[in-house]
């Protein structure tokens, strides 16, 4: 066990994938001598050659048009998008032809290929680098969507959308890439090589990180990505307001584990879902929409959302008013109406009781 960055177990986890499988390709802008603009191809081009892991020219359609052509000749391509928005060019190929091959051909031809996008806020980017395009890639059928939140699921997801027989986008949170935590990524990879690990037991997983002991004032708080960590302090800072908030981790927005999410919710009675994106039609969205079909009867107030606005990411120097914070987590769960009274906020005005009313 050894204190070790987000950005080097995905490094090692491409090692790793590169170093088991022949037919594992590493691809991308700047991924081969340079390491990638965030070095988390670093080294790898000069320790296992060009030919595993090299530069493309800068064309994002290209890049992926590419490896469905790889896919189709055998190959297990993982693709890197440079920055989010970046990867637009490509969406067409993404949702054309990556999402529906499978479909098209009626299972005679598979894409296992993965698409690494850095995305979100955080660090300050400026336009076209900072994004979240999660909902896109989660609204297309036929691709799965995961996003780490952790050093060890940094490892763990990416050897698991590799390891899948489907196409995966792989979504990395940029503000995640420096944070530290303790992990063994040697017995991560030992478990992996032995087969006790496999992509089928980590995909379409949820985790609870913090669960809740006082069930009379607990809530659940689902979150995903770069929003993990705003959960995990914002629960911390309840404590001294009296609720006991149990955090999951969605790891898994396609497939989405609606058993852990709904399960937590059941025995909280309140649950509220945060994102970075905008909040219109945002994955956020899709969850409370599950929650409330599945846990309606176990609610004691209504699904609240902590979301980014609905606005393109501002410049660098407002960008912490856009992105969800503690404070605005505590007030979302100010609103779950901790005393059974019911929000005035969240009640339509009451019909007129005046003769002649309808």
């Amino acid at each position: 066990m050894s204190t070790t960055t987000f950005a080097t177990a995905l490094n090692r986890a491409l090692a790793d994938a590169i170093a088991s499988d022949p037919d594992v390709l590493v691809f991308g802008e700047d991924v081969g001598v340079a390491g990638g603009v965030f070095r988390i191809t670093d080294g790898l081009a000069s320790t296992y050659g060009d030919d595993r892991c090299f530069d493309t020219p800068l064309a994002e359609s290209g890049i992926i048009g590419f490896g469905v052509g790889l896919c189709m000749a055998g190959f297990r391509p993982v693709a890197e998008m440079q920055f989010d928005a970046f990867a637009y060019p490509a969406f067409e190929q993404i949702t054309s032809h990556v999402a529906k091959m499978r479909n098209r051909t009626r299972g005679s031809v598979t894409v296992p290929m993965t698409i690494r996008i850095p995305f979100a806020g955080g660090i300050g980017g400026v336009e076209h680098h900072c994004d979240s395009s999660e909902a896109y890639y989660a609204a297309t059928p036929g691709l799965k969507v995961v996003t780490p939140a952790t050093v060890e699921d940094a490892y763990l997801l990416l050897r698991a959308a590799i390891d899948d027989p489907d196409p995966v986008v792989f979504m990395e949170p940029k503000r995640l890439y420096w944070s530290k935590a303790d992990a063994d990524l040697d017995d991560l990879s030992a478990r992996w090589g032995s087969g006790s690990l496999t992509h089928d037991q980590v995909l379409g997983r949820a985790a609870v990180r913090r669960p809740a002991s006082d069930l009379g004032r607990a809530a659940t708080v689902v979150a995903y990505g770069p929003t993990l960590s705003v959960a995990m302090e914002s629960a911390e800072a309840a404590r001294e307001e009296g609720w006991d908030v149990e955090v999951v981790d969605v790891r898994s927005l396609v497939p989405f584990d609606d058993e852990t999410v709904v399960a937590s919710v059941r025995r909280t009675g309140r649950c509220l879902v945060l994102q970075e994106a905008q909040g219109f039609a945002g994955v956020g969205a899709e969850i409370a929409a599950r929650v409330q079909e599945r846990a309606f009867h176990s609610l004691a107030a209504p699904v609240l959302r902590v979301t980014g606005f609905d606005i393109p990411y501002p410049a660098p120097k407002l960008e912490h008013l856009h992105l969800p914070s503690v404070d605005r987590v505590l007030d979302a769960l100010a609103r779950l109406q901790w005393d059974d009274e019911p929000d005035p906020r969240h009640l339509a005005a009451a019909p007129s009781t005046k003769a002649g009313a309808r």
